[in-house]
């Protein structure tokens, strides 16, 4: 749905509000920190992760942060750009591949912050569905729609990919995270069968019983590591902002226990992170670097 004009217009929006000064935070006195500007997409675990480093980096570390949120091609563009300094939620090797193809040697990769990640079609446990081969001959329970979230996500990609070879007559209907859990929680309160795209870490497998269809032409891939990546010159501009990025790290655990706080407790999600932060000072002090 206009699909281009979406993402030129966002792509407008997202470098507009980040340059108003130089990647390293500009004309700031060199006594002053700088600012670091995070570019995050609407989904529950890129807001989690994102918000709980912006809470370290002002509380800990004293810079001031920028969060911008826009759809996942303008976040790269803008992180490949050098107009914002690093992204947390990259999906490796199969969600975001075409973008690192197109962006990584603009980028500098500062590892894995999350393992075994994992992206695929999930409904609840009480649909009597279990694999993706078997969506057709149960179409009229799903009237052929397969809840989608943000159209230039890579499991929207991987989705339409699923549709064609596994020859499904289902279209993909595009939203939001928000949209897609909004619609999985209606169904659910309901006992109605509904299929979304789905992913872990994410708090609605906490929440509800939900299964993983089974995908055994492995189009969906293996499980998947999050990544950070960074303009290609943080490193060097900004090495303390860098090494705290290298080591922030989070188990299954940790993250979905903050994606439920923030979910649960509403308000501002960097309120709620910060005060899981402090709940959580062990592993805050192992990412912050010595002075």
């Amino acid at each position: 749905m206009k699909k281009a004009v979406a993402i030129g217009m966002s792509v407008v929006m997202l470098l507009g509000a980040m340059a108003g000064c130089s990647p390293s935070g500009g004309s700031s006195g060199a006594t002053e920190k700088k600012t670091v500007k995070l570019g995050y997409v609407n989904w529950s675990e890129g807001i989690a992760m994102t918000n709980l480093a912006a809470a370290v980096l002002e509380d800990e570390m004293g810079y001031k942060v920028e969060l911008t949120m826009a759809d996942v091609a303008p976040v790269f563009t803008s992180v490949a750009s050098g107009n914002t300094d690093a992204f947390l939620d990259v999906w490796l090797p199969v969600t975001h591949e075409d973008y690192m193809k197109e962006y990584g040697d603009k980028l500098e990769d500062l590892g894995v912050s999350y393992e075994n990640a994992l992206i695929g079609l999930a409904v609840p446990s009480y649909v009597q569905v279990n694999s993706i081969e078997e969506l057709n001959a149960n179409k009229d329970q799903f009237g052929g729609e397969i809840i989608g979230i943000d159209s230039g996500a890579g499991i929207m990609k991987a989705t339409e990919k699923a549709i064609a070879d596994y020859g499904l007559d289902y279209k993909i209907l595009p939203g939001s995270g928000p949209t897609m859990t909004a619609a999985l929680k209606k169904a659910i309160d309901a006992k109605k069968p509904i299929v979304v795209t789905g992913w872990k870490p994410h708090w609605m497998f906490a929440r509800w019983d939900l299964k993983v269809l089974e995908d055994p032409k492995g189009v969906y891939g293996t499980a998947e590591n999050i990544h950070i990546v960074a303009r290609k010159d943080l490193s060097k501009d900004m090495p303390e902002v860098a090494n705290f990025l290298k080591s922030f790290k989070m188990s299954e655990k940790e993250l979905g226990d903050l994606m439920g706080a923030i979910e649960d407790k509403g308000g501002e999600p960097l309120d709620v992170a910060r005060a899981w932060a402090k709940e959580h000072t062990d592993l805050i002090k192992g990412w912050v670097p010595a002075k």
